[in-house]
């Protein structure tokens, strides 16, 4: 149903390790996913990140073509009043991001808030909402988030591939390749059935350390052979199996220190992201929680990453003591969720030619 003319609307941004997604619902009321309006997919982007973090510009160049399109697509006069995007490795790398974004978002949309928080925290706030809890978010990478009841956020992993992600798409992938090498020598521990499948996939293997390693983009090239251990294992092939099983036991002890960190021996649990739609991994994680963390309650979440940047733009006018660009943090007890930045931040654009002309933003003509 078409919304009122002039109506205030918000926009959600989630900016995962292999795309983005962005969508649009109305504010003032709690976010229904049915009246959510979107545009792009997975694939439209891959976000490079560099020693500095994020690759701000690779993003704008993506975000903003992706932004007039759903604005576009809005009700004529509707407007923009808070924009959340949530972004892999916000937490660990977002400086480039935190610095350069405001501006161009800003005079894209007109809004007159923004919230920044990493991916962890949308993944969060879609699946459980303000509810204490645990949630493990996969997809390229991997991390468990936890709200503690008297509030405050714990993380577990989330450390990237090259450190950490153990469980993840990228984790997968790369112990498939590691298998298919191995397999290509003659070592222990190889799988011929994915090696097979690498060279299907990417062609020649010798050619992988020259495709794969220079590229900032080589997480989610790895996570690309994910499926194919799936489908190995599903096949039979025991070395992908015994893959399978590994990233179960490594997402639940994940989970598990989450949960220990909030100090709930029985929490709410929720698996939210990608990864977890491969029903071979979701049973092997499933397992290995009954076994590391029996009080767990697993259930199913309310949502992906993208409803939980549009709950927290929506939530975003009770932070009424949020931090100015350039300012310094002030604790803000009415907004739902624990404000930690860089986790999660929430600013106030202020007015000005270099960021947006007009407090409720343009409207649409």
């Amino acid at each position: 149903m078409e919304q009122a003319a002039g109506e205030c609307w918000v926009v959600g941004v989630d900016v995962g390790g292999s795309g983005l997604r962005v969508g649009a619902a109305p504010a003032g009321r709690p976010v229904d996913p049915a009246a959510v309006r979107t545009v792009g997919s997975a694939a439209a982007a891959r976000v490079s990140a560099s020693a500095g973090g994020q690759d701000a510009r690779a993003l704008l160049d993506r975000l903003l073509p992706a932004l007039d399109a759903l604005v576009a697509g809005l009700p004529d006069g509707a407007r923009i009043g808070t924009v959340a995007v949530g972004a892999t490795g916000m937490a660990l790398l977002g400086r480039d991001l935190a610095a350069r974004l405001p501006g161009p978002l800003a005079r894209a949309t007109g809004a007159r808030r923004l919230v920044l928080a990493g991916d962890s925290v949308t993944a969060y706030v879609g699946a459980l909402g303000a509810a204490a809890g645990v949630v493990v978010a996969g997809g390229t990478g991997l991390v468990a988030i936890g709200l503690r009841p008297g509030g405050g956020w714990c993380r577990a992993d989330g450390w990237g591939q090259l450190l950490g992600d153990c469980g993840g798409g990228a984790w997968i992938g790369r112990a498939g390749l590691e298998a298919a090498l191995r397999a290509q020598d003659g070592r222990d521990g190889g799988s011929p059935v994915l090696l097979a499948a690498a060279e299907r996939h990417y062609g020649p293997v010798a050619g992988l350390p020259a495709a794969l390693q220079p590229r900032p983009d080589r997480a989610a090239l790895l996570a690309e052979f994910a499926p194919a251990v799936v489908a190995a294992a599903e096949e039979g092939c025991p070395v992908a199996a015994g893959l399978l099983r590994r990233a179960g036991e490594e997402i639940a002890a994940t989970a598990t220190a989450a949960a220990t960190a909030t100090g709930r021996a029985e929490p709410r649990l929720a698996l939210t992201g990608g990864l977890f739609r491969f029903e071979p991994l979701r049973r092997a994680t499933l397992d290995a929680l009954a076994v590391r963390l029996p009080g767990a309650r697993p259930g199913p979440p309310d949502g992906p990453p993208l409803l939980g940047a549009l709950r927290l733009a929506v939530a975003a006018p009770a932070a009424v003591g949020a931090v100015p660009v350039g300012g310094a943090g002030t604790a803000v007890p009415d907004f739902p969720w624990p404000l930690d930045p860089p986790l999660l931040t929430v600013l106030d654009l202020p007015d000005g030619p270099d960021l947006a002309p007009a407090e409720d933003g343009p409207r649409r003509p």
